[in-house]
C-alpha cells in the first residue's frame, strides 16, 4: 500500500473543490457559447422525445392486431417508426457535431488559460514544483477536460431520457411503474458510493501520471549527465519503479470501475424481472393489454439506461472532474510575488537601492536580513563572496523574481512592488551562467528580446561582441541551427549569443550571473572585448567568479552571510588584507597573469 501511494500527495497549491463548484465554474467557460448549447439543448430535447416516442409506437402496434383495420394501421405505425428512427439518428448526429465543437472551443480556452497561468507564476513556483507535473496539467488534464464535458451533457441527456419514460409509464399503470421503481434506492445508493471512492482513485491516477511525465522529462533533459556517469540503469530502474506505482494504481481503479458496472447491471434486471412477473399477471387478468405490457418491457431498458450508464461513464466522469479539479487549481494558485501597483515605466536611468531588505527562500533560512546597498545608475558593481553568501539572490530580487519578505527595493526611487512588471523588464537584462536557447537559428535566438530588429541590427549587435570573430566558428553563421536549448553549439558559443541578445535588447539595467564561469579561457576574452560595449552607460550587476569580469568594476561588494563585510575597487580591497583579500588568494590569484604554478598561497603584499 505504502508503495502503491508513496509520491502521490497533493502539490503544495492543489485544492479541494466540490462536484458542484467544479461543474459551476466548468459552466462559466461555456457562457461564450450560449446560443450554441441553446442549440445543443433543443437536440437533446427532441433526441429524448424521439426515443421515448419509439416504444410507444411499438406497443400501438402491438395492440392494433386486434383491431379491424390491422394492415392501414400496422401500415401507418410502422412510417411512424422509421420516420421517429431517421430523426433521432439526425438530432443525435447533429447534437454531437455541435458537442464537439463546442466542447473543443472551450478546451482551447482552458488551455490558453492554464498556459496563460503557467506564465505569471514566479519563479519561486518553478523551483519548488516539477516542470513535468506542471507540463501535465496544461496538456493531459485538459485533455481529460473535454471528457467531463461531453460526459456531462450525455448525462443532460439520459436524465431527461429517464424522465420522459417515467412520465408516460405512470400515464399507463402506476402500479406497476412503481413496482418498476422499487430498485431505484439501490441503484441510486450504490453509485453514490462508488463516487466517493471514484474520486479519490481518479485523482491520484492523474497524479501518478504526472510523476511519470515528470520523470520522463527530467530523464530526457539530463541524459548526457547520466550517459557520463553511466547512470543509464539507475534511470531506468527509477522509471520502472514509477511506471510500477501507475500501473498498479490504474490497476486498482480499473478493478473498481469493471465491477460496479455489472453490480448495477445484476440490480436493474431484477427490476426486470419483476416487470415480467408482473405485468405477465396484469395481462392474464386483463388489466393491461398486451402492448402496455410490452412498452414497460422496453421501457424498462432504457428506465435503467441512464443511471447504470452514469456508473459505467463515471471513471471518465471522475477522470475529467478529477483533472479539471487539478487545472482550476494551476489557475487559482496564490502568487509569491505579489505587486501593490502596476504604474508604467516609462524609461529607466538604472539607480538601485536596497533599505533594510529582508530575504529567505523557504522561510526557515535567511540569505539576507536587514541589507542596504545602493547603487548609482550607470554604476558596474561586482558581487562576489562564498557559495551561499547572496550573490545570486541579489539579482534575482531586482529582477522581482522573488518576493522579499521586508524592507524595500528601489528603483529610480521607486518602489519595484508598484511597477508594472511588463514594462520594468523591457529595461531590465540578463546574462544567466548557463544560457538558455530556443530551436531555430542564432539570429532568431538574438532576436528573441527584439522580434522586430532587421537582420542587419541583428548581425551588427552579433559584430560587436568579440569583434565577430566567433561568427567565423558557425557552420552557417547567424542562420546555423542551435538545436534543442541550443545543444547543437558550444556552452561557450551559447554564452556569446545569450550577450548578443542582451546588447540588441539595450536595456539600463544589466545582470550577469557568472556569465563567464562556464566558458575557455579564449572565449572569455571574447567576452571581455565586448564587455566595454554592453556595459557602457548601464547599471551593471556583475556575480562573478572570474578576475577578469570583477576587477574593472566600479566596486566590488563583498558578502558573508548575506551582509556586507567590505567594498571598494580591486587594489583598494587587496591592500586593506580583508576578505576579499582571502577570496582572491583563494579563488581568483591563480587567474591573474603573473600566477607562477606551485607557488601556493602567497602574501596579500605581493599581489
Amino acid at each position: 500500500m505504502g508503495f502503491i501511494m508513496d509520491g502521490l500527495d497533493a502539490e503544495a497549491y492543489d485544492r479541494t473543490y466540490t462536484d458542484r463548484q467544479l461543474l459551476m465554474r466548468i459552466i462559466t467557460y461555456f457562457k461564450p457559447k450560449l446560443p450554441l448549447m441553446l442549440t445543443i439543448t433543443v437536440l437533446i430535447v427532441l433526441n429524448s422525445g424521439l426515443d421515448t416516442i419509439y416504444p410507444i409506437l411499438i406497443s400501438s402496434s402491438l395492440d392494433s392486431l386486434v383491431s379491424a383495420h390491422v394492415f392501414q394501421t400496422a401500415t401507418l405505425l410502422v412510417g411512424f417508426i422509421l420516420i421517429s428512427a431517421v430523426l433521432s439518428w439526425t438530432s443525435n448526429m447533429l447534437r454531437q457535431r455541435f458537442t464537439a465543437r463546442a466542447v473543443g472551443d472551450v478546451v482551447l480556452q482552458l488551455r490558453t488559460d492554464a498556459f496563460s497561468a503557467v506564465m505569471k507564476r514566479d519563479m519561486s513556483f518553478f523551483d519548488e514544483f516539477a516542470s513535468g507535473k506542471i507540463v501535465s496539467r496544461v496538456t493531459s488534464d485538459t485533455e481529460k477536460f473535454a471528457t467531463v464535458v461531453t460526459l456531462t451533457l450525455n448525462l443532460l441527456s439520459q436524465v431527461l431520457l429517464f424522465v420522459l419514460i417515467v412520465v408516460v409509464l405512470f400515464f399507463r399503470n402506476v402500479q406497476l411503474t412503481l413496482l418498476a421503481m422499487v430498485i431505484l434506492p439501490v441503484i441510486i445508493a450504490l453509485a453514490l458510493g462508488f463516487r466517493i471512492l471514484a474520486r479519490k482513485l481518479t485523482r491520484n491516477a492523474q497524479r501518478s501520471l504526472a510523476r511519470v511525465n515528470a520523470n520522463v522529462q527530467e530523464v530526457v533533459s539530463g541524459i548526457t549527465i547520466a550517459k557520463n556517469f553511466r547512470q543509464e540503469q539507475n534511470m531506468y530502474n527509477r522509471f520502472e519503479q514509477i511506471n510500477q506505482q501507475s500501473y498498479h494504481v490504474n490497476l486498482r481503479s480499473g478493478m473498481l470501475y469493471n465491477g460496479i458496472f455489472p453490480l448495477l447491471v445484476t440490480v436493474a434486471n431484477v427490476g426486470t424481472v419483476i416487470v415480467i412477473y408482473f405485468g405477465g399477471l396484469k395481462v392474464h387478468t386483463g388489466n393491461i393489454t398486451p402492448g402496455d405490457w410490452f412498452l414497460f418491457l422496453q421501457a424498462i431498458g432504457l428506465l435503467w439506461t441512464p443511471l447504470t450508464s452514469i456508473a459505467s461513464f463515471w471513471s471518465q466522469f471522475q477522470q475529467g472532474l478529477a483533472a479539471s479539479e487539478r487545472v482550476f487549481a494551476l489557475l487559482d494558485a496564490d502568487p509569491r510575488v505579489v505587486q501593490t501597483d502596476d504604474k508604467p515605466v516609462t524609461g529607466l536611468h538604472g539607480e538601485i537601492e536596497f533599505q533594510s531588505v529582508l530575504f529567505s527562500y523557504d522561510q526557515r533560512q535567511t540569505v539576507l536580513k536587514n541589507f542596504t546597498v545602493k547603487i548609482k545608475a550607470g554604476e558596474t558593481v561586482a558581487f562576489v563572496g562564498h557559495t551561499g553568501a547572496g550573490k545570486s539572490s541579489i539579482g534575482k530580487l531586482i529582477a522581482r523574481f522573488y518576493e522579499f519578505q521586508g524592507g524595500r527595493i528601489l528603483i529610480d526611487g521607486r518602489d519595484i512592488r508598484e511597477l508594472d512588471l511588463h514594462d520594468y523588464h523591457h529595461y531590465l537584462g540578463i546574462v544567466p551562467q548557463s544560457p538558455f536557447l530556443f530551436s531555430g537559428t542564432v539570429a532568431d535566438n538574438i532576436r528573441y528580446a527584439h522580434p522586430e530588429a532587421s537582420d542587419d541590427e541583428v548581425a551588427t549587435v552579433a559584430r560587436h561582441i568579440g569583434n565577430g570573430d566567433w561568427l567565423e566558428a558557425l557552420p552557417a553563421g547567424l542562420q546555423t541551427m542551435v538545436g534543442e536549448t541550443g545543444r547543437a553549439l558550444s556552452m561557450g558559443q551559447r554564452q556569446l549569443v545569450a550577450l548578443s541578445r542582451v546588447l540588441l535588447q539595450n536595456p539600463a539595467i544589466l545582470i550577469m550571473d557568472e556569465a563567464t564561469a562556464s566558458v575557455d579561457p579564449l572565449t572569455e576574452a571574447l567576452i571581455q572585448e565586448g564587455l566595454d560595449t554592453i556595459l557602457h552607460d548601464r547599471t551593471a550587476i556583475v556575480i562573478a567568479h572570474r578576475l577578469s569580469t570583477i576587477r574593472h568594476a566600479d566596486r566590488i561588494i563583498v558578502l558573508d552571510a548575506g551582509q556586507i563585510v567590505e567594498e571598494g575597487n580591486h587594489e583598494r580591497l587587496l591592500e586593506n588584507g580583508g576578505h576579499y583579500a582571502d577570496l582572491y588568494n583563494t579563488y581568483f590569484r591563480h587567474q591573474s597573469p603573473d600566477y607562477k604554478p606551485g607557488e601556493g598561497y602567497i602574501a596579500v603584499k605581493n599581489a
